[in-house]
């Protein structure tokens, strides 16, 4: 395909997409762009569309699982500044998708503005918790949504209320959309009290992480009322492995891949787990993975 020529030298081809995910799982995207505005973003899914292209959208990598025929299509990065910007306003985070999730938190605890800092520690991006609705402590990203700007399917900017957004346990009407920007509606705290509180929550995260691991992954959502981890546990599958893939034997909630590990014996291992879970509990695990 021939990109338009005042886009044409942003975008590579065959480019490497394993070291860009959590996983290091996976072979070239066929096209892979990363924009510097929003007119670049704008012109590269439009011309995408237009070419009859597949489009993703890479944030941080903390929940794709790329295969090793890699991606057929366009993969478009937002991790440049102008994508992943944050700003405040009043009372309102204005934040790029490409923004990791981490930093909303501390941006918005460090103006004195509470309704994120529950989610400090979670991995990923803000357009992916948007469309994901990521929860932590019981409440869920949606709630401080105000309004969300996004590229429909036509490459056309709209902007998203949070009621049309259609925020569920861990899911959204978002999944057509390519989400742009996120505006959060937060309230005036006190700042020495969200610092604690983060720091506080910081700190428990961690500590449920493998701290071994570097290549690592969450395959599956919360059920609603019961976590993942929990239902795991009490089947008795921690520490369970394919090939060279393993769940965490203490935080069995995590995907480890190992040096020689292939995006097969993920999805065996995960078709195993989701398996009997449902077998012995009832509970049909839903993937937290994107599989490319």
């Amino acid at each position: 395909m021939n990109f338009p020529d005042e886009i044409a030298h942003l975008v590579r081809s065959d480019e490497p997409l394993g070291p860009m995910v959590w996983l290091g799982i996976g072979g070239p995207a066929r096209f892979f762009a990363e924009p510097v505005d929003q007119e670049q973003l704008v012109a590269l899914y439009r011309a995408a569309i237009d070419g009859g292209l597949a489009v993703r959208v890479l944030g941080s990598g903390s929940n794709v699982l790329v295969r090793e025929a890699g991606f057929d299509g366009l993969v478009i990065s937002l991790a440049a500044a102008p994508t992943s910007g944050l700003q405040i306003r009043g009372n309102t985070l204005v934040a790029g998708a490409g923004a990791k999730l981490s930093h909303a938190v501390i941006k918005s605890v460090s103006a004195g503005l509470g309704g994120l800092e529950h989610l400090v520690g979670i991995p990923g991006t803000v357009g992916g918790g948007v469309v994901g609705n990521s929860s932590a402590g019981g409440r869920d990203l949606g709630s401080v949504v105000h309004e969300i700007t996004v590229l429909d399917s036509q490459g056309q900017s709209k902007v998203i209320s949070q009621e049309e957004a259609s925020f569920g346990h861990r899911k959204t009407s978002l999944g057509g959309w390519l989400v742009c920007e996120v505006a959060f509606a937060l309230e005036p705290r006190e700042v020495t009290a969200l610092t604690k509180r983060m720091q506080k929550l910081w700190i428990n995260r961690n500590a449920q992480r493998p701290s071994q691991e570097t290549r690592i992954a969450m395959p599956f959502v919360d059920p609603d009322g019961i976590s993942a981890c929990e239902l795991i546990q009490n089947v008795g599958l921690a520490g369970l492995r394919e090939g060279d893939v393993s769940l965490d034997a203490r935080q069995p909630n995590y995907l480890v891949a190992h040096e020689a590990a292939t995006s097969d014996q993920c999805l065996r291992l995960i078709d195993r787990i989701r398996e009997q879970v449902l077998l012995q509990t009832g509970v049909d695990l839903q993937l937290n993975l994107q599989i490319w």
